[in-house]
């Protein structure tokens, strides 16, 4: 067998862990109400009072800082990606001195190779997520460009340009906090180099970490106090 059973459980766990936190975060009415669901709503506020602005500069900013975030995660991701294949050059050292560490398994070439691989896959994975949220920011100060100006807030194109410019925010965010959620899981499978239960406990640290910040953080306490 390629990888043992500890091996294949460990990975399994980490995949389902995954799936599960996201889907709980995007496709329930509990992670509606964490940090990220709280911030969404707060995205159509903010093009609403837009809307009354006759001067909207300081949105622009905004919309330009967004951005800059998105373009250093996604830089990041390139350079993350060119790391983990560059791994693929040391092997035999690596190999050799994964073995030598107390708690470390036997790992052998092919094994290393595909953990490596599957490293890569997951940085992909955040690139290709920040480069979207990044074009999808893009498009959102597009539409800002073209709000109808304060003396229109009230007609139905207002109404309705508000209302589609938010759902491309939302989506914006919503790619973006997937590239950082990929990140974050990328830490946790470093483990899986070292030992198996290593990624076990790894991958629950990171779901607790996050879990916490999203559904017991001072900001989350922040917001609905004043909801």
């Amino acid at each position: 067998m390629f990888f043992g059973p500890l091996d294949l459980a460990a990975l399994a766990f980490f995949v389902i862990a995954w799936i599960v936190y996201a889907i709980l975060l995007e496709w329930t009415s509990f992670g509606a109400n964490g940090l990220n669901g709280r911030i969404d709503r707060y995205r159509e506020v903010w093009f609403r009072r837009t809307l009354a602005r006759e001067m909207r500069m300081v949105d622009m900013q905004i919309m330009l800082a967004l951005q800059s975030g998105t373009a250093f995660f996604a830089s990041t991701s390139l350079i993350a990606i060119g790391g983990a294949l560059g791994l693929l050059r040391t092997t035999e050292q690596i190999v050799e001195l994964l073995s030598g560490l107390p708690f470390g398994v036997p790992t052998s070439r092919e094994q290393w190779e595909a953990k490596t691989i599957g490293l890569a896959v997951i940085l992909v994975y955040a690139f290709f997520k920040f480069a979207w949220s990044y074009r999808l920011y893009n498009y959102v100060a597009i539409m800002l460009g073209a709000m109808p100006p304060p003396a229109e807030k009230d007609t139905p194109e207002a109404e309705a340009h508000v209302v589609r410019t938010s759902r491309i925010f939302r989506s914006a965010g919503r790619h973006f906090n997937r590239g950082q959620r990929a990140f974050f899981f990328a830490l946790a499978y470093l483990g899986w180099f070292v030992h198996p239960v290593l990624l076990i406990a790894a991958t629950a640290a990171v779901l607790i970490v996050m879990l916490l910040r999203q559904f017991a953080s001072a900001p989350l306490h922040a917001l609905q106090d004043r909801e």
